[in-house]
């Protein structure tokens, strides 16, 4: 599996946010307040979170260069439900301003890095600058898939897929090592425990399922000893603050 670099990385942000800044463009008034991919979000709500983690990681990297850590959002995970819900309702062009001017932020303050910026200290998953951009490339390439405008997981690119199984290694069981096996691509396995259940499928399936959302091209199979058997259940989403929750 290709390790992305920090060059290499900017220019998927940059991809990522010229996506998400093109479906905006797609919509009308009417189309903010209808479902989203996401149960129980409008449209608005992940608009609105775009823009929430958008300016959080700006401000991660703003602390950053002061050898500073700051949490991810004001007031915690709390205060982030709420200001998602606060704008959720918001108008198109009150929409399309914030996305855009935190997107806007959140790219100027990477494109400002230099080389030994990347390694600086954040204090989201008590990490590092390159672990945010890597938070931030997740954020909008899913969310965009999220909007259901018409660019869904289907779109994604290996290299994302690729990190993203990476990434969500931790939701396989304790007891469980999933052996994935691409269309077209080597194998690869995650987990380690001892019931191996191997996957098959479309790249962006595999890694749309793992990521909690529909695969779009419907390829995925599950065997287990040689038998089919369902879609094994996972972990939940890694926990974005470090802390004992």
């Amino acid at each position: 599996m290709t390790r992305i670099t920090p060059e290499a990385l900017l220019a998927e942000l940059h991809k990522a946010a010229d996506v998400v800044t093109r479906l905006l463009a797609k919509l009308d008034e009417s189309s903010i307040a209808q479902p989203s991919g996401l149960p129980g979000w409008t449209r608005g709500h992940v608009l609105a979170h775009l823009a929430g983690i958008s300016n959080a990681m700006a401000r991660q990297l703003e602390y950053a260069r002061r050898g500073e850590t700051v949490e991810l959002y004001d007031g915690g995970m709390d205060g982030r439900t709420k200001a998602i819900d606060l704008a959720a309702g918001h108008s198109l062009a009150q929409h399309t301003e914030s996305v855009g001017a935190a997107l806007a932020s959140a790219l100027a303050a990477f494109d400002a890095l230099e080389p030994d910026d990347w390694q600086a200290r954040i204090a989201y998953r008590d990490g590092t600058v390159f672990d945010g951009g890597l938070a931030l490339w997740r954020e909008l390439t899913i969310h965009a898939s999220d909007l259901n405008l018409g660019y869904g997981p289907e779109t994604w690119s290996r290299p994302f897929c690729e990190h993203l199984i990476d990434f969500l290694a931790a939701r396989v069981p304790e007891t469980s090592k999933f052996v994935l096996q691409p269309t077209g691509l080597p194998r690869l396995s995650i987990g380690n425990g001892g019931t191996s259940i191997a996957i098959t499928g479309m790249l962006t399936d595999i890694a749309a399922w793992l990521a909690g959302r529909e695969p779009s091209l419907g390829s995925l199979r599950a065997t287990a000893a040689a038998d089919g058997i369902d879609l094994p259940a996972l972990l939940p989403w890694p926990a974005a603050q470090p802390a004992t929750r």
